[in-house]
């Protein structure tokens, strides 16, 4: 299942809140559960994040298949915007959105439940994504998708 995570498992990892499902989700990631993509994007927005985020960042590089941020990515994310779903202070998430639809992913996992992971804002993007031509996509939370042993 290729899943694309954003910036936020990143970080979930030293959230005491988030702590057990993203470490799981990238114990997974190791054990090969998941095939695990992300973009660009996330090194832009860890460039003012704390030393262990981006070292955590580090350490799964090698498990990563990046995804390239093309025109179409970035067409897409602009339609995005245009419907509105998220404003043009948010286009990073818009984007990351827009980069795991047109690389054909399953799913994105995000702690990011104001622009990313809420009910109203999956609709608008398989919408969006639906008019595009372009397949639904599955947006969860990590705790959502990982596997818990009995």
């Amino acid at each position: 299942m290729k899943v694309y995570a954003d910036t936020s498992v990143f970080g979930g990892v030293f959230d005491v809140e988030f702590e057990a499902a993203s470490s799981l989700f990238f114990d997974q990631v190791k054990n090969g559960r998941f095939q695990l993509c992300i973009s660009d994007i996330i090194r832009r927005e860890l460039q003012e994040a704390p030393q262990k985020v981006k070292s955590i960042f580090e350490e799964f590089l090698p498990f990563c298949d990046i995804l390239p941020i093309s025109q179409a990515c970035l067409d897409l994310r602009d339609q995005y915007l245009l419907h509105n779903i998220v404003t043009a202070k948010s286009s990073d998430d818009a984007l990351h959105v827009a980069t795991a639809s047109i690389n054909k992913t399953d799913i994105i996992v995000s702690w990011n439940f104001k622009h990313i992971v809420h009910f109203d804002k999956i609709k608008l993007y398989n919408a969006v994504n639906r008019i595009q031509g372009l397949n639904e996509i599955f947006i969860n939370s990590p705790s959502e998708v990982i596997y818990y042993e009995e």
